[in-house]
């Protein structure tokens, strides 16, 4: 049972796939902290100071509040500075990965393929045994 259980969870495909999620997790904390820290620090100050997690819409006459987070409290709210944040911040990280796709491609089509391997010494037998008959066999008219 040890056996089976290691080469699964060795195999390739298994051990990449953890890895690539451990990795996925991390790189997404990098693309957070960009959009975060360095994207929308410069967007809010070409908007005149708006600060877009703070772009929300009472759906209950109780919330009176001036930012999102003291609004969730009080009652529905409809957070869509959040949503931006995160639609910024997912098209960010899609075209980070889409550019990391188009040259892991290019890398690997810049590989020859590989040669054919050669024919079998019984292909071989059968493709002159063909050719014989062929060449024996009279052709109609």
């Amino acid at each position: 049972m040890w056996t089976e259980f290691k080469n699964f969870a060795f195999k390739g495909n298994a051990f990449d796939l953890a890895v690539g999620v451990i990795m996925g997790g991390a790189f997404g904390k990098i693309v957070d902290s960009v959009v975060n820290d360095l994207i929308m620090p410069v967007v809010g100050a070409a908007t005149g100071g708006a600060d877009f997690s703070n772009y929300f819409l009472p759906l209950n006459s109780a919330v009176n509040a001036t930012n999102y987070a003291d609004a969730v409290k009080q009652g529905a709210t409809l957070g869509y500075g959040n949503f931006i944040t995160v639609m910024i911040n997912f098209l960010i990280l899609a075209f980070i990965l889409f550019q990391m796709v188009k040259v892991s491609n290019r890398l690997k089509k810049a590989e020859p393929p590989a040669p054919p391997p050669p024919a079998s010494t019984t292909e071989t037998l059968l493709a002159e045994i063909r050719d014989v008959l062929k060449a024996e066999t009279p052709k109609k008219k």
